[in-house]
């Protein structure tokens, strides 16, 4: 819904201007291997510019701008919440690194023998169910760190396990309200209670599970480096009380949307917080040595401005009335079949402001499209390297390994995946009616 005085620019030349403009970017982002261009200059370059101009046509035209302002006033609100969010989970990943957390994690792993196909099925296993509780982009930022601290080197190994722990993520927080931003979104517009998305799980698991497989066959058999004894890492002093403050963050985030009714992103700026008294109160009892802000200096930032880029630059094409006519698609095909189209947008757009189009519209559908819209809006991200906020974070945590490329060479084993769940969804909810509890 938009306010009064809004103007329909979508079927205008500016519009679809505006509309090649964002194409344009998307191709450079797309190839940011070939042209080595960092993803995150031509998503801010697009995402502010399409703004720029939009308020440059208005102005020039005396349309009232009430609209504008309001839309941008939302828009920095939600990049703001994720900004925050990642801005916070990142700072945690790297005190954990600095901390020997992730080192100690690695020696314990290789330290029992497993070979490189164990350790891929051992990282997806984790991140599937630690995604439901963390959400999907904490849990593979991780992830994506344990993988690259157990090899460096062999692709053969990294980027079908990235894809992996992008896709675990992914599946993971689908069928948990609060393990993705797409579920939690439907869960507080009560488009179903609490245990109704716990229903999604058989759907969500062989989403992962079948993609999983098919990767496996590519990964090798044979162990890695052996590591000896006497190089044992240690966590450093603090390190462990790092790991409970950050269950405790992820628990205050939790806390702060269910209860509080606060952004998620408060109760993580909550824990940032503790984490940086506690960082205080080590350094002046213990006389130990650690910098909270060295951590703070290691975060991938371009990860931070891609995310600003690419959600200015659909909100961009949402005012201009695009995301709108997309979801007039409800009223021409079945709600199945747009659902469907709904995951393969989200890989291509970003799920959130897609998942909001569809909930502002609010199409009436039954409680099992509902649940097939959340689905594929939150698996639907895997489809592609940066179609979720799990892939994103994955990119910049495994730059120039897990690319675009990369994970398009494998992708078609993402898209059985996908079309398995859903196909566990229409058994479950359109044959069998098992959707209550």
């Amino acid at each position: 819904m938009h306010l009064e005085g809004w103007v329909d620019l979508a079927g205008s030349l500016f519009g679809i201007a505006m509309l090649l403009f964002f194409i344009l970017g998307y191709f450079f982002i797309a190839s940011e291997e070939k042209y080595q261009i960092n993803k995150a200059k031509p998503a801010l370059f697009v995402g502010t510019t399409i703004f720029m101009l939009t308020a440059g046509y208005y102005a020039f035209y005396g349309y009232n701008l009430d609209p504008l302002h309001e839309e941008v006033e939302h828009l920095i609100l939600e990049i703001a919440e994720i900004f925050f969010f990642l801005y916070v989970a990142m700072t945690f990943i790297e005190a954990l690194i600095e901390r020997n957390v992730f080192e100690v994690l690695k020696y314990n792993l290789i330290a029992k023998g497993y070979t490189y196909r164990q350790l891929f099925w051992a990282t997806g296993t984790i991140a599937f169910f630690l995604s439901p509780v963390a959400d999907n982009l904490t849990t593979a930022l991780i992830l994506s760190t344990v993988l690259v601290t157990l090899e460096k080197d062999r692709k053969e190994f990294l980027v079908p396990g990235a894809i992996n722990i992008v896709v675990a993520a992914n599946a993971g927080g689908a069928w948990s309200p609060f393990g993705d931003i797409t579920t939690l979104m439907a869960w507080t517009a009560e488009k179903g209670h609490f245990t109704d998305f716990l229903y999604l799980f058989p759907a969500s698991f062989l989403n992962w599970y079948v993609t999983a497989f098919l990767l496996s066959r590519i990964v090798p058999t044979e162990k890695p480096h052996p590591v000896q004894a006497e190089n044992a890492p240690k966590i450093l002093p603090g390190g462990k009380n790092v790991i409970y403050l950050g269950v405790f963050t992820i628990a205050s985030a939790v806390f702060s949307k269910q209860v509080l009714h606060l952004p998620p992103m408060w109760g993580m700026l909550f824990g940032l917080s503790i984490l940086k008294l506690y960082v205080y109160k080590l350094k002046k009892d213990a006389q130990v040595e650690i910098n909270i802000f060295s951590s703070i200096a290691k975060i991938e930032h371009d990860t931070l401005l891609f995310f600003v880029g690419i959600l200015a630059a659909v909100g961009g094409l949402h005012f201009l009335g695009f995301l709108d006519l997309a979801v007039k698609l409800y009223d021409i095909f079945s709600p199945t079949a747009v659902n469907i189209g709904v995951g393969i947008l989200s890989a291509v757009v970003d799920n959130v402001p897609v998942m909001s189009a569809v909930l502002k519209s609010n199409p009436d559908m039954g409680l099992d499209q509902w649940m097939l819209v959340t689905m594929t809006a939150g698996v639907g991200g895997s489809l592609i390297s940066f179609g979720s906020a799990a892939g994103v974070g994955v990119m910049g945590k495994m730059h120039g390994v897990y690319t675009f490329n990369s994970h398009m060479k494998y992708a078609w084993t993402v898209v059985v995946g996908y079309i398995v769940s859903i196909l566990v969804w229409y058994l479950q909810y359109e044959v069998l009616k098992i959707e209550h509890m």
